[in-house]
């Protein structure tokens, strides 16, 4: 298979399920939160203006402009994509970003204004969204696939 093809294979994936998934999240978490393991693990709606760890909050149209420029930065990568793992870990990093780039374009009243939904609560860390995990995986995937490169 074309490595490029399949980079966007998986960035459609991601992005379709990060996508329903906060569909879900939007309605099913409005009023409660829904417990899975009691103190570790919880699904609870949180809508994020910022980056990570809800750092420079109210920062979405810059973020998302910021955004923009990774996605055009990532498509350009891909043509030069010449190891599976490459295409994979690129994939991932592209169907996160669009999955948060599309909350930014289209929860909001402005323009790149809107808040990311997030909604996965591990105790030892701030609310996330299957976008979120998708590019710290693809991050790691694309570390590891450089280190057995070589």
């Amino acid at each position: 298979m074309n490595l490029r093809v399949l980079a966007l294979i998986v960035a459609a994936i991601v992005f379709v399920a990060d996508q329903l998934t906060k569909a879900w999240a939007v309605n099913a978490l409005a009023d409660d939160p829904i417990v899975l393991i009691e103190g570790f693990l919880r699904f609870r709606l949180t809508h994020n203006t910022g980056a990570a760890f809800s750092t420079f909050a109210r920062s979405g149209p810059l973020l998302g402009l910021v955004v923009i420029g990774v996605v055009v930065f990532i498509l350009f990568a891909l043509r030069d994509t010449a190891h599976r793992g490459e295409a994979i870990g690129l994939g991932l990093l592209l169907g996160g970003a669009l999955g948060n780039l599309s909350d930014r374009l289209f929860r909001g009243e402005g323009i790149i204004d809107g808040a990311v939904v997030d909604f996965i609560d591990l105790w030892f860390i701030p609310t996330f969204n299957v976008a979120d995990s998708a590019v710290t995986i693809g991050v790691v995937v694309l570390l590891i696939s450089s280190l057995f490169r070589r």
